[in-house]
């Protein structure tokens, strides 16, 4: 079973979850062709293995058997499905 869609930035660290889609922001539309290369595609599992201090910026992300630095505002364009199995 799967649980309601939020973006990389609300998802809690150590958790994996599965991309849904990728939505940049109007003002940054190339976003998502960054992400793309970097691996970030629907159906690849991510997850948050650090946060930055203060403010949580950047975030460590590991997709596929890669970690990237992404910032606060490019998380929000990665759009998850949480896996409602794990605890």
């Amino acid at each position: 079973m799967r649980a309601p869609s939020r973006t990389l930035l609300q998802a809690a660290l150590g958790r994996s979850a599965t991309i849904h889609r990728i939505q940049a922001p109007a003002h940054a539309p190339d976003w998502a062709l960054r992400l793309a290369e970097l691996g970030f595609i629907p159906g690849e599992r991510v997850m948050i293995t650090a946060r930055g201090l203060p403010g949580g910026d950047p975030l460590a992300v590991r997709v596929g058997g890669s970690t990237f630095a992404l910032r606060r505002a490019e998380a929000e364009c990665v759009h998850l499905v949480l896996d409602t199995t794990q605890s």
